[in-house]
């Protein structure tokens, strides 16, 4: 997959060349710390690819997509406070790095630095591309108010659930991959099936996510193993366990949300739920997702062969291990 590291470079270097200030100090470090420990950059590579998918060089959308990357990183910054992870990347969060205080308006400095990056795209574009993009960023917002109100929450379904994770995590998949459809010039059907094709491997990988946040190695995550279980997150395998339990599990669960050592936590949390085969479950809803999304792929009017590099990439982000 040549074009895929090539675009990757291109982002990397479109990155590294933000005019950002360096006063002051405290709220520009954080935004270079988390910018330079990496990151898969999957979102920009969708929007250069779904450009490439219409005809058009896939760096025709460099800018929307480099955009579309600093807003995920905003997210990441906000979403490390407010579910308290110590690590981003493996490294310390940027939060605790400084303080919280610095991390929030760092995060707010990165949310104006990716809109900025977005208007250096033709002129011709913003029209399209603008609403495309805020209508995301705010649905993005609404998926993290929805999983915040889950955690106060007894009851939560798993339609709500998917819902969540769409908004959440999906939008902004589907958005990188409709806004290098607008710069590749897509009509409207096809704009419509790359975003539908974003939005349920969004959803899928995101419920990939939920499983390795529990069976992951801990040594290739990255973040906290068995976190979401240690804050009590309501995630598929949870709510699918709750559906499931006999008595004697549902008060086995209530009694976990109390456990305040860690590793029994977990542990214990791991063990209910491989009696309950939710991780077999799970899987499933995540193969459904994926299968649906090659189904939008097919729809799309171009040939196969110019869709297999957005399959490839596919494959790639429901065979990870981090």
């Amino acid at each position: 997959m040549q074009h895929l590291e090539t675009y990757r470079q291109e982002v990397e270097n479109q990155i590294n060349q933000l005019q950002l200030s360096n006063n002051p100090p405290e709220l520009y470090e954080p935004i270079r710390y988390l910018l330079a420990n990496g990151g898969k950059r999957i979102r920009p590579l969708l929007s250069m690819l779904s450009c490439q998918l219409f005809g058009k060089p896939g760096l025709s959308a460099l800018h929307a997509g480099v955009a579309v990357e600093l807003f995920h990183n905003f997210t990441l910054i906000h979403d490390d406070i407010m579910d308290k992870a110590p690590l981003r990347r493996g490294k310390t969060a940027v939060h605790i790095k400084w303080s919280e205080n610095s991390a929030l308006l760092s995060g707010d400095t990165l949310f104006v630095v990716a809109y900025k990056e977005l208007l250096k795209q033709e002129a011709h574009f913003l029209s399209a591309l603008i609403p495309v993009f805020s209508k995301t960023a705010q649905e993005v917002c609404e998926g993290q108010q929805m999983d915040m109100d889950f955690e106060t929450r007894d009851e939560v379904s798993i339609d709500e659930y998917i819902e969540m994770i769409r908004l959440k995590t999906a939008v902004l998949l589907a958005g990188a991959l409709e806004m290098g459809a607008i710069i590749g010039d897509a009509n409207a059907k096809n704009r419509e099936h790359i975003y539908r094709f974003g939005e349920h491997i969004g959803i899928a990988f995101q419920l990939q996510d939920d499983l390795l946040d529990v069976y992951a190695d801990s040594k290739t995550f990255g973040k906290q193993v068995g976190g979401d279980i240690i804050a009590n997150k309501k995630t598929f395998l949870l709510l699918k366990a709750k559906e499931l339990s006999n008595s004697e599990q549902s008060a086995a669960f209530v009694k976990l949300e109390h456990e305040n050592n860690h590793e029994v936590k977990v542990s214990r949390t791991k063990e209910l739920f491989e009696q309950l085969g939710v991780k077999a479950l799970a899987k499933e809803e995540m193969n459904r997702h994926f299968q649906l999304s090659l189904k939008h792929l097919s729809q799309i009017e171009v040939s196969d062969e110019s869709k297999q590099p957005l399959k490839v990439l596919a494959h790639m982000l429901m065979d990870r291990e981090q």
